[in-house]
């Protein structure tokens, strides 16, 4: 059992074509593939639902995240109660000055797959976890962009499942542990 995987994703992200019908939040709980876990659908989904989406969540026994696409949805995050947020940080201005925003908030923030993103690490506030996930790790030579930073960051490894078949972290588990990474506990 993992202890914890804070980025998964369920039917709440309808909008999302990579999340299959059967990754429903009952199921995922079912499966209890970690001692603390969070679901983190994609704002841009549950915005206008998201009492519901919580009350869901936090009645199978996870935590409450989401996903958040960049400073365009910074004023929705922070309109909304959560245990923390993961946030898509593109190489732009407004994303880094969002970053510094949702930190005062007080809520954990991880900053999600900045391999994939062209996330610039060296603009990322120190206070941010950084994410080590299965899906896009391997979108680079982790070692060359994440080595230089592995002082720097407390860091959060994750499935980032839109699948049930996906809820691990072996990949991740592997590329932190060559890279020398203690895993992070957000909530222990």
């Amino acid at each position: 059992m993992l202890a914890q995987d804070l980025h998964i994703h369920t039917i709440w992200s309808d909008g999302d074509s990579a999340v299959v019908p059967e990754q429903t939040v009952d199921f995922v709980a079912e499966l209890a593939h970690a001692r603390v876990a969070g679901i983190s659908d994609h704002l841009e989904f549950i915005h206008d639902r998201f009492d519901a989406y919580s009350a869901q969540v936090r009645g199978a026994g996870f935590k409450v995240g989401m996903e958040v696409n960049g400073h365009e949805w910074l004023a929705a995050a922070l309109e909304v109660d959560c245990d923390y947020r993961i946030f898509h940080c593109f190489d732009r201005d407004a994303d880094y000055a969002a970053l510094e925003r949702l930190l005062e908030s007080g809520v954990p923030l991880i900053v999600a797959h900045p391999n994939a993103l062209n996330t610039d690490l060296r603009r990322v506030p120190v206070e941010c976890l950084v994410e080590l996930n299965n899906r896009y790790v391997w979108r680079c030579d982790w070692r060359a962009f994440y080595g230089p930073h592995v002082e720097r960051f407390r860091f959060v490894l994750s499935s980032d499942a839109h699948q049930p078949n996906w809820l691990n972290q072996t990949v991740a588990r592997h590329v932190a542990a060559r890279l020398g990474v203690t895993e992070h506990l957000v909530f222990e």
